[in-house]
């Protein structure tokens, strides 16, 4: 909810549900106002209200409905939060299942989140280099403003290196130079095309596979590290970068595949796209 919707009141009396009623009934509120923050002390309580038709700036209080009580409201203050950013309260929200959280935040503003449900987003990147493209570009995604959705990411970091102990032949050869990759044993990088003088294994997908075949004419052993691939089958919405696209995304059931080379709108929209059904 916008915080221009909410106001906080310090008040006297004990913060019960009755107490609350009784005299929040006996406000004027001002006419954007439709949530309240009370504040007895150290605890609070959030209420609903209804208001009367326009009356000029201020209308009557016809309604309450108490949200929460202190023992169900937690108080953060983090002035890293924007509050009026979905995915960044969704992860406070996600520290207090259950209770209604009232949140001071950046330049000061508040809110409170109730009941909001956060929605889990599984990114599956290769590294090196590290830290991965796809969780910088997701971070910088959800902290847009142009996400509407209550999501918490999950990253999934591929490590080239760490398959390297799984090759069999007397050398290995990566994707490309950018990854500062290195081995004990005889490395190349497929996008020098070097001249091959030992049996390799290849790291990589099968665009990678296929690259190599164009090359050197023959087949190579692989150890496939394609993120796609990668996707368990547990029905989690999930984002990778796939280098068969080429511009935009592509949304495949519950995956959402970007360029290799994405950008951060390319990854707003495919993130959104992922989430069209959880209007």
């Amino acid at each position: 909810m916008h915080c221009k919707d909410i106001s906080l009141h310090d008040v006297d009396f004990p913060l019960t549900k009755n107490n609350i009623v009784k005299e929040v009934s006996k406000w004027k509120v001002y006419v954007r106002t439709e949530y309240f923050v009370l504040k007895n002390g150290n605890e609070l309580a959030t209420v609903r209200v209804d208001r009367s038709e326009p009356e000029g700036l201020f209308r009557k209080v016809t309604g309450v409905e108490v949200i929460s009580l202190p023992k169900d409201t937690v108080f953060v203050r983090d002035p890293s939060i924007d509050v009026l950013n979905v995915p960044a309260v969704a992860s406070v929200q996600e520290k207090y299942p259950g209770k209604t959280v009232v949140i001071e935040g950046m330049f000061s503003y508040m809110s409170f989140i109730s009941g909001m449900r956060p929605l889990k987003l599984r990114a599956i990147d290769n590294i090196p280099p590290g830290p991965s493209r796809l969780r910088i570009l997701v971070d910088k995604a959800l902290s847009s403003g142009m996400i509407e959705h209550p999501i918490i990411p999950e990253f999934v970091d591929m490590d080239l290196e760490d398959k390297i102990k799984y090759v069999k032949t007397e050398a290995v050869m990566f994707p490309c130079r950018v990854s500062g990759l290195k081995a004990e044993m005889p490395y190349y990088f497929l996008d020098r095309a070097p001249e091959v003088k030992h049996d390799v294994t290849l790291i990589g997908c099968s665009l990678s596979n296929r690259i190599y075949q164009a090359i050197y004419d023959r087949d190579v052993p692989l150890i496939n590290v394609c993120p796609v691939d990668a996707v368990p089958k547990d029905g989690t919405k999930t984002i990778v970068r796939c280098c068969t696209v080429k511009n935009g995304h592509e949304i495949d059931g519950n995956i959402a595949k970007v360029p290799w080379g994405t950008t951060v709108p390319e990854v707003i929209d495919a993130i959104n796209a992922l989430y069209a059904d959880s209007e």
